[in-house]
């Protein structure tokens, strides 16, 4: 028995997000799926990150334990003949056996994607938000600074989070302009259920006027979901980086 890790690419959009769903497919079912037929047992992978529906991976890890001799470096071009074209393992390899994604120390990185226009651009539809309203970076940079550092991030937690702890740490937020695209780019130890899709609807909101930077150091301290602005649509966002430390 050995257990292979993947690095896992995919484009959330025909899915209902990672883990395994009652009502639709998802990214971790046709992994499962694939690699059963491929390996001649049956497998359960372990994700390192469950993302939502629609959010996209450039980078997500997965485990899992087989009997197979095929070489663990190999099974990434042989599951890549099978997966469908929105599914693709960038490498594969041989881990310790009591190596565990969610249980070990990492930094993640998503980006939030912000398309700025007159209009919206249908080539990036599938990956981004359309703003037409113009949004101050000043005010959107000073805001994210606040939320830099271990806090409490209650307020920028879905309501139905299971968590046991809303504390994070957030190691950065930056803003990076690509012509008419904003890239919203936020590294840390972990984060809550629609943690990131929120923080960017705030910053967008502070980008907007409507609060000021201030403002958002109140809504961290207040640890009230309520207050902070709305949850992005999940076409925006991607995880983009994922260190083990």
């Amino acid at each position: 028995m050995i257990r292979v890790r993947m690095k896992v690419a995919y484009d959330g959009t025909a899915y209902h997000g990672w883990q395994v769903q009652k009502n639709g497919n998802s990214i971790e079912a046709e992994l499962n799926k694939h690699l059963s037929a491929l390996l001649q047992e049956e497998i359960r992978v372990i994700g390192a990150s469950r993302t939502d529906a629609g959010v996209h991976a450039l980078c997500n890890i997965a485990v899992f334990d087989t009997h197979t001799r095929m070489p663990a470096e190999k099974i990434s071009y042989a599951l890549n003949q099978r997966l469908p074209d929105d599914i693709r393992i960038q490498e594969s390899c041989q881990t310790a056996p009591d190596f565990h994604p969610r249980k070990c120390s990492s930094i993640k990185t998503y980006e939030y994607r912000i398309w700025r226009g007159e209009f919206p651009m249908p080539v990036v539809r599938l990956y981004s938000h359309f703003i037409y309203t113009s949004l101050d970076l000043g005010k959107m940079r000073e805001a994210a600074s606040y939320l830099e550092g271990e806090h409490d991030f209650k307020s920028f937690c879905s309501a139905d989070s299971q968590a046991e702890s809303t504390v994070r740490t957030v190691y950065r937020i930056e803003l990076d302009e690509q012509g008419s695209m904003l890239i919203i780019r936020i590294s840390g130890n972990g984060f809550l259920y629609h943690m990131v899709r929120i923080i960017a609807g705030t910053l967008t909101e502070c980008g907007k006027g409507r609060y000021t930077p201030g403002h958002v150091r109140d809504i961290l301290e207040a640890k009230d979901r309520q207050l902070a602005g709305p949850t992005m649509p999940a076409r925006g966002l991607t995880l983009t980086g994922y260190e083990f430390v």
